[in-house]
């Protein structure tokens, strides 16, 4: 592995379908496996977005510094111990997708056995979608609320609604309609490299 990939952050997604009944010890040990995940080296930060409506699914998003302090926690003890206990938990075993960098944010085309997009074209779409949206919601809402509201209010406004609109509504759009040319070498079949499962 090429030492720019292993520097890169390592946005980690997981999801889970849990039993009914058992919400509250799932959420439980959640709490404890994350507040654990904090002593490991390289461990930025965690978000839990739980089931919607009518769903048992739990979706975990953490994120690590590297790809090799990933894998020192994924062959950690902590996670072997709180892997065999969450088994009484869950359906199924979870779906583990990995997202590097900028990947985040872009979703492979049918297709790809392994994401390997170009970085460049990422920054690219990026820049444009960032500086289109600045300078549009920008003068929106500088328009809207004039001096009415303190500078650095009318920014976190503009912030949210720019994040809203890229992660919701602007990527999941634009990534269909550009993933082929941002992931140039995805011919290959659909493989389960996708995903990994653990127990």
């Amino acid at each position: 592995m090429s030492s720019s990939i292993s520097n890169d952050s390592v946005t980690v997604v997981v999801t889970r379908r849990v039993k009914s009944g058992y919400e509250s010890q799932y959420e439980n040990w959640l709490k404890r496996l994350l507040e654990e995940a904090k002593s490991m080296k390289g461990y930025i930060g965690a978000v839990v977005q739980k089931p919607a409506p009518g769903s048992t699914e739990y979706t975990s998003i953490f994120r690590f510094d590297n790809v090799e302090n990933l894998r020192k926690f994924e062959e950690s003890e902590i996670r072997a111990r709180y892997l065999g206990e969450v088994v009484d938990y869950v359906e199924a075993d979870a779906i583990w997708k990995k997202f590097s960098g900028l990947e985040f944010w872009f979703s492979p085309p049918s297709g790809t056995i392994v994401p390997q997009p170009s970085r460049f074209r990422m920054a690219l779409v990026m820049i444009v979608v960032v500086y289109g949206l600045v300078i549009s919601i920008g003068q929106l809402v500088a328009t809207l609320v004039g001096d009415v509201i303190p500078s650095y209010v009318r920014l976190f406004i503009t912030i949210s609604i720019e994040i809203f609109l890229m992660t919701f509504i602007l990527m999941p759009h634009l990534t269909k309609l550009l993933a082929k040319w941002i992931y140039p070498s995805s011919s290959s079949p659909i493989s389960t490299k996708n995903s990994m499962k653990v127990s």
